[in-house]
């Protein structure tokens, strides 16, 4: 099997009018972050939540009519379950999902919203792909994969297709690959369009199975990952032989910058992303070097985050600014204290969000009291300005 940039147009007619075409818009606010020129392409903004649409869509558009009535069955984490159900339950196509355990819950429940039947099987990707394999073969069903297909690999370089199209005069694209059909559709594409486009891809450090394959070693993938839309053990076959030879290079990026990505587009971008649709802002972040000063297209991927998950990730980058800060103090157990206490950070501007009393903790004095008193500040200089001054009020701090 090989996908050619004739198959993706021809992808791309197949699925037109179907498919929304998704905004690509320049960002001044990642730009000024980042160093380079960003634009986004906001693939967060399809009907199901993510750039999954447009090979879903061809791959089942191929069927034939005996295929289509025997149903699919595939294995997803969730963006591909969507997908598949969303448009599979428009052409009338029965579609059953096995994803994974821990699966967010937004995914499932969404992916049950368009009528498929979901199966719950597998601690991870693969374990939930050997249960869909299984049911392809007891059931009848037509296997179809997230990613190691050569109908997904052609719907997903439509995305490339777009986005050169509507910002030809992009230097680089970031994507971030997981079992590798975006970025092979993707690289394609873009190549056809503009054969000195450079192509970086990006994985999570606990997952960077392309990488590994790259480089001849065996991945040694695992963990819970934000960005598990490209937790994915294994990169696909067909995608890595397309991708190898036309991307430059493959950024590893930790946790830290995938919710520092999440929580930028959030407050800067104002849209949601879920972890690995923020791989390529994390990518800019983590390796700015590698991308100040060029014209760079970043691939929002996706915006299926659980909302528990978002406010955990907004709250983290809050701590990491200093803009959400607590302030551990040791003093005596005594009428009067706290009000004193508050007095110094309310004098100061400081916001006491919450307070924690521990009497029990054997390295406190018996006639003392442990005092954990969480504070939102306007930043790491105004926190540092709050610590000294309670320290010069005389209270011992512990941490803060």
């Amino acid at each position: 099997m090989t996908v050619t940039f004739d198959d993706i147009l021809a992808a791309r007619d197949r699925i037109a009018g179907q498919v929304d075409r998704t905004p690509a818009r320049h960002s001044r606010k990642l730009s000024r972050l980042t160093g380079a020129e960003v634009w986004v392409k906001f693939d967060n903004l399809h009907f199901t939540g993510s750039f999954k649409e447009r090979g879903a869509l061809n791959r089942l558009l191929q069927l034939t009519p005996d295929e289509r009535r025997r149903g699919v069955v595939a294995a997803s984490a969730g963006n591909h379950a969507q997908a598949l159900a969303y448009h599979g339950g428009r052409l009338g196509i029965p579609v059953t999902i096995v994803m994974p355990e821990g699966t967010p819950f937004v995914k499932a429940d969404g992916t049950r919203a368009h009528g498929a039947a979901v199966v719950i099987k597998g601690l991870d990707f693969s374990g939930s792909t050997e249960e869909a394999r299984r049911l392809r073969d007891e059931e009848g069903f037509v296997f179809v994969s997230a990613f190691d297909d050569a109908g997904i690999v052609a719907g997903q370089g439509v995305c490339g297709l777009e986005f050169m199209e509507d910002v030809p005069e992009l230097e680089a694209l970031v994507v971030p690959i997981g079992g590798g059909g975006l970025i092979a559709g993707t690289a394609i594409a873009a190549r056809g369009l503009k054969p000195s486009i450079r192509i970086f891809g990006v994985e999570a450090a606990m997952y960077p199975s392309f990488l590994a394959r790259r480089r001849g070693e065996t991945p040694r993938c695992g963990g819970q990952t934000i960005a598990e839309g490209i937790a994915i053990k294994a990169v696909g076959d067909l995608p890595f032989a397309l991708a190898d030879p036309l991307v430059e290079e493959v950024l590893i990026v930790d946790e830290a910058d995938f919710e520092k990505g999440v929580a930028f587009l959030a407050t800067l971008e104002k849209t949601v992303a879920e972890g690995a649709g923020a791989g390529g802002l994390a990518a800019l972040l983590a390796y700015p070097d590698r991308f100040r000063g060029l014209r760079v297209g970043i691939e929002l991927t996706g915006g299926n985050i659980d909302a528990r998950m978002l406010a955990v990730v907004l709250n983290r980058e809050l701590v990491r600014e200093k803009r959400l800060i607590v302030y551990r103090i040791l003093g005596d157990d005594r009428p009067g204290m706290l009000s004193k206490m508050s007095a110094v950070i309310g004098g100061l501007g400081g916001n006491i969000i919450d307070v924690v009393h521990n009497r029990l903790a054997l390295d406190v004095p018996a006639k003392g009291a442990e005092f954990d008193i969480m504070v939102e500040t306007r930043g790491e200089a105004h926190a540092i300005e709050i610590r000294h001054q309670l320290e010069e009020a005389g209270y011992a701090l512990r941490m803060g």
